[in-house]
């Protein structure tokens, strides 16, 4: 017989800011293109694409399914809440691990001109479901990913 986890809740947010040396408008395409996207939007090398789907509008929604090394779907399931071209992204995800829900968040990621580059923030409000415990690894995650899109638009990894 298989335990069923205790029901939790652990909440937490963090930001992220990234000059990024591309304007607002190319910024903004690369979390609004799906090939653009799919092109940096991951964490781990040797994790293989399961399935992606990006219907990228208010009401819209996000859908990517990757596979680790022993076969677990990781999967990210997103609607889009708020969109204000070359400016603002607000999105909702659920996070599932197998068939497991271990997430929920709300991100808004913010573009501001600077400089003939970008100011970008990425800010993640999220509640950690039923003894999933993070330890920091959502956020070292999402700076992976960051990474990626700093270097798909041509500019250095952030210290």
């Amino acid at each position: 017989m298989n335990a069923v986890p205790a029901l939790s809740e652990a909440h937490t947010s963090f930001r992220i800011d990234r000059k990024l040396p591309a304007l607002p408008a190319r910024v903004f395409a690369a979390w609004s293109r799906a090939e653009a996207k799919q092109a940096w939007f991951s964490c781990h090398d040797d994790w293989r694409n399961a399935g992606y789907a990006l219907d990228f509008r208010v009401g819209g929604s996000e859908y990517n399914e990757v596979r680790d090394r022993d076969g677990v779907a990781h999967v990210f399931r997103a609607h889009f809440l708020d969109i204000v071209p070359d400016r603002r992204i607000v999105y909702a995800y659920e996070l599932l691990l197998g068939e497991r829900r271990i997430s929920v968040s709300l991100v808004t990621v913010a573009f501001q001109p600077d400089a003939g580059g970008t100011l970008m923030s990425f800010t993640e409000q999220v509640v950690f479901l039923d003894g999933h415990a993070d330890d920091g690894e959502r956020r070292e995650g999402t700076e992976v990913g960051l990474d990626r899109l700093a270097a798909w638009l041509g500019a250095p990894p952030a210290d």
